[in-house]
């Protein structure tokens, strides 16, 4: 049985498109064993990518002193898989994300010529600005994720 969180007192959602030049199938891979090719800290990354368990990774941004990073660990589960279709995941992060706060991201894949039509969801914001600042950050996520899994299946 998976457990999905309840969004009803939580209304803050927001949904990007994004054609890329990447297959449905390299995506589906990308988000659910290759996390750590192309978005994690590379040897952050838990994951099974099988519905019903959790996955934990980290990101690491260099800051301007040298040797100073900051950490920002995500958790989540998988909810939902459909092979090459969809991808549903809880998103949970600390006071630059989500504000501990579990969200959900669907990702939703549909072939479109030699590339894929990604569509993005995340549901459950805390509040405005958690909102506005993943608007920001997701269409660079996904620009990441075309470039660095593109690359790497050519």
């Amino acid at each position: 049985m998976t457990i999905i969180p309840d969004l009803s007192k939580r209304p803050f959602h927001l949904t990007i498109e994004r054609k890329m030049d990447c297959s449905p199938s390299v995506i589906f891979e990308a988000w659910t064993k290759k996390i750590d090719h192309w978005f994690a800290a590379p040897g952050s990354a838990i994951m099974k990518g099988e519905v019903n368990t959790a996955f934990f990774f980290e990101t690491v941004y260099k800051l301007e002193e040298p040797g100073i990073a900051q950490r920002h660990p995500h958790y989540g589960r998988f909810l939902r898989l459909e092979q090459d279709r969809l991808i549903e995941i809880t998103w949970l992060t600390g006071e630059g994300g989500t504000r501990g706060a579990e969200t959900v991201v669907t990702v939703e894949l549909e072939p479109n010529g030699t590339g894929t039509l990604l569509r993005l969801s995340h549901a459950g914001f805390p509040d405005e600005e958690s909102k506005r600042q993943h608007e920001e950050a997701w269409p660079f996520v996904l620009e990441q994720l075309d470039e660095k899994m593109g690359k790497a299946n050519n």
